[in-house]
Order: structure tokens, then sequence, then C-alpha cells
């Protein structure tokens, strides 16, 4: 099973838009291709990272990820 946008960010569903960015700017510096030139699996959990902050961060992206997941 693939994880959830919250999972990835370590965060739990119920979490604050600062928890997320703070928790989105933490694994963004860990990841970053700067940090860890070459490193293709850094690359990949970067772009993971940037791509559940973009909906978690959003609030009207956000209620509809969180729908679905209660769909599955």
């Amino acid at each position: 099973m693939h994880k959830t946008y919250y999972e990835m960010l370590g965060v739990s569903r119920d979490a604050d838009s600062t928890t997320i960015k703070n928790a989105f700017r933490k694994l963004a510096k860990k990841y970053h291709p700067d940090i860890n030139p070459g490193n293709a699996q850094a690359e990949k959990m970067f772009k993971d990272v940037n791509e559940a902050y973009s909906v978690l961060s959003d609030e009207s992206k956000r209620a509809r990820y969180d729908r679905e997941l209660n769909e599955k």
C-alpha cells in the first residue's frame, strides 16, 4: 500500500497548517537534490514530499484528498 500524504510528512490527519509546513520544510531540506547530488531515492522523496505539501497546504485540495481517503 502507498503511504498517504500525511504519512509521507509524518503528521496526523488533524495536523494544523503550521505543523504541516514545519514537517515539509524539515523533509524538503533533508531530501533536497543540492544536499544529495546524484541520489535518485532522495530525489524521488523530495518530489513526493513536495506533492504531499502542495495538496495538504491548500484547504480545498486537502478537503478533496481527505474525502478520497475516507472512501477507500
